[in-house]
């Protein structure tokens, strides 16, 4: 990170000095196992280097002093490297710490960047920040924002506009600030999983209120040399070292009774393969998933369930934290950029939800229970430089982005805290309690630090990892089908039946929970593998 910013005074010369805004990590970083391209600094999109460049030179903020957490500050990338050109300033919320990049461009095949003929002024405040979007020559395409604390136009050298073939469509992502005129946007690629070649670089977008923010003005780069990114992807002993440095110790609350556990475990206690016309014929499924049924679709046909005896069954609902381990999917995002580390962990047995009535604690029966639970954690590595960037957090039918600055650090070290909710298993970045619903009652999440814990560094596997020809999948993840049987039951019926039990003056708030209630609550249904979810190939939610 840059260790100083600089501020305009009102003579609009600048002045730099040392701040302690930027985030650091609580460990130093070591340095990566060695590899071909991974945290190398550069990557090659076809034509065009870039590099990542997290240094920068205060521009101007929409509060005067910088400090308001409601407003954002503008910042322009400072020293670019020789030989490098900028394609675009950098905006971030006051609310955290400095820890932001954009990219920077290199032409090293001739013609792949190329001066704006002009400037068009996108927006201004109060005659002190002027943002100015390049007007492109012909077959190239603008990428970013030029900044300037005075009305003229700024120079066609200080920014550079990309060939189209090295672009790509945007969208907006996360809201950064709004006024009364104007709203700022993060800005992503359109496109985005495994296998997509949209780059984002790190830059924002103006709408002003009233636009459709559909037409966006701004591309994202494209990755031409996609064929390419083992040259730039980490290697086995880098995705190592980035597990030991980075990975999440899972706290669970103190009442969690449902625990991990490894996928061995759970077939050799007895979990069976059903096949639908000799359910009464069910078979053990193999320690390694060997004899599971392979690719096909979720039609029903297969499905996992738990020992038939009680006794077993009870106990292989709950897990076993000794033996569990975590499953690791690692795959490039943002045109391989990035990389996601993807880390899946399994639970025999997902418990019953409980309601929120005011100051009021309901248990609700079976809702919410069912048989198998697969969840996950996803790490958001730099290929540039090996930093983490962001963690998604899981839960439920959705989940959260969270940046490095806002994770809970452990023990002084750079892995942080995960934390799953009572029951559910819903995974969360600090602990306390998500409501559900409204003030008035909801479906509880809670989460609290025991010493129950997990370190997902001292047992995990890679499952997958498509980049990398070593790396072979185990049968288990092949496995197209359910990982639990299917139980419907009406939830208006299960809420009755609440509602005869309670308190007349709680019936009626209980009856509001049918309409709180997600979908995938309404039914005891194992869940698909990992592989078979959207988040495999694609983005997250």
């Amino acid at each position: 990170m840059g260790n100083f910013v600089s501020c305009f005074t009102s003579s609009q010369e600048t002045q730099t000095f040392p701040i302690d805004t930027s985030f650091k990590f609580p460990s130093p970083l070591p340095s990566w196992p060695p590899g071909d391209g991974f945290a190398s600094g550069i990557i090659d999109l076809g034509g065009l280097e870039v590099c990542q460049i997290t240094s920068f030179t205060k521009i101007w903020s929409t509060s005067q002093d910088g400090s308001d957490a409601t407003d954002v500050t503008f910042f322009e990338p400072s020293p670019i490297p020789v030989g490098f050109s900028m394609l675009g300033c950098y905006c971030q919320s006051n609310d955290s710490p400095l820890f932001g990049w954009v990219l920077a461009g290199k032409d090293v095949s001739g013609g792949t960047l190329a001066a704006p003929v002009d400037y068009t002024l996108v927006w201004s405040s109060n005659d002190s920040c002027y943002v100015w979007l390049p007007t492109p020559p012909e077959g190239y395409k603008s990428v970013g924002y030029t900044i300037t604390t005075l009305p003229s136009k700024p120079s066609l050298d200080q920014i550079r506009c990309v060939r189209a073939d090295l672009t790509d469509e945007t969208e907006v992502d996360a809201l950064l600030w709004s006024s009364s005129d104007v709203n700022v946007y993060g800005l992503r690629p359109k496109v985005r999983g495994r296998q997509a070649q949209g780059v984002s670089l790190g830059t924002f977008i103006i709408s002003k209120n009233g636009d459709d923010t559909s037409l966006l003005s701004l591309s994202c780069l494209r990755n031409n040399n996609f064929e390419n990114i083992t040259s730039f992807m980490p290697n086995l002993d880098q995705i190592e070292a980035l597990i030991k440095e980075y990975s999440p110790r899972f706290y669970f609350h103190p009442k969690e009774t449902y625990f991990f556990a490894s996928t061995t475990w759970y077939f050799t206690n007895g979990v069976q393969l059903y096949h639908t016309g000799e359910e009464s014929n069910p078979i053990h499924v193999d320690p390694t998933g060997s004899n599971l049924p392979q690719g096909g679709s979720n039609d029903g046909t297969y499905w996992l369930d738990l020992p038939v005896d009680e006794a077993e069954r009870e106990s292989v609902k709950r897990g076993d934290l000794q033996s569990c381990e975590a499953y690791l999917h690692v795959k490039p995002m943002l045109g391989a950029t990035f990389t996601d580390l993807a880390i899946w962990v399994f639970y025999p047995f997902n418990g019953p939800s409980t309601a929120k009535l005011g100051l009021v604690d309901i248990p609700l029966g079976r809702i919410g229970e069912h048989i198998g639970d697969w969840e996950h954690v996803t790490l958001r590595v730099s290929n540039f430089n090996g930093l983490l960037y962001r963690v998604y957090f899981a839960q439920h039918s959705g989940g959260m982005w969270v940046d490095t600055t806002s994770l809970e650090f452990t023990d002084g070290s750079n892995n942080f805290a995960a934390y799953p909710s009572l029951n559910g298993h819903a995974t969360y970045p600090v602990p306390g309690l998500v409501l559900q619903g409204n003030d008035v009652v909801g479906l509880r999440n809670d989460t609290a630090k025991s010493d129950k814990f997990f370190n997902v560094k001292e047992r995990y596997s890679i499952m997958a990892a498509e980049y990398i020809n070593d790396v072979i999948e185990l049968p288990w993840v092949n496995f197209a089908r359910k990982w639990g049987p299917k139980i419907t039951y009406e939830v208006g019926i299960e809420i009755e039946k609440i509602q005869n039990s309670v308190a007349e003056t709680l019936a009626s708030p209980i009856g509001s929970l049918l309409g709180l209630i997600p979908r995938e609550f309404s039914s005891e249904d194992g869940p698909i593998g990992p592989k078979m979810k959207v988040d495999w190939d694609g983005d997250e939610r």
